[in-house]
């Protein structure tokens, strides 16, 4: 079982990234671009994952994936963190960060 705060942490920890407002709401982004949004007053926090991605998590792990209400279909994706252990949150988290962030900071990140 994971938290928001997990997932602020884990997501601050990626290269360049930073918290930022998104309709005045905490949101996530790498070189201006969202990858993930906590928004009010809802137990998900939203990601933003390639297509594919999304679609291999929500089969893997439908108790704590499912495509967002809006936008589904460009990759938005919701994560229930309650559902999710740390180990899952950081896959996602880093698979979304990767969909977003420049390809220089993506090859540097490979091990």
């Amino acid at each position: 079982m994971s938290t928001r705060e997990d997932a602020r942490r884990i997501a601050l920890g990626l290269p360049e990234a930073y918290e930022d407002t998104h309709r005045r709401a905490p949101s996530f982004r790498v070189d201006k671009r969202i990858f993930c949004m906590f928004p009010r007053e809802t137990a998900h926090i939203t990601l933003k994952l390639e297509r594919e991605d999304q679609l291999n998590m929500i089969e893997g792990h439908p108790e704590a994936v499912g495509p967002a209400r809006l936008y589904a279909h460009h990759g938005w994706t919701y994560v229930w963190t309650e559902q999710a252990d740390e180990a899952l949150l950081g896959d996602l988290l880093r698979l979304a960060w990767t969909h977003v962030a420049p390809r220089r900071l993506v090859r540097r990140a490979q091990p």
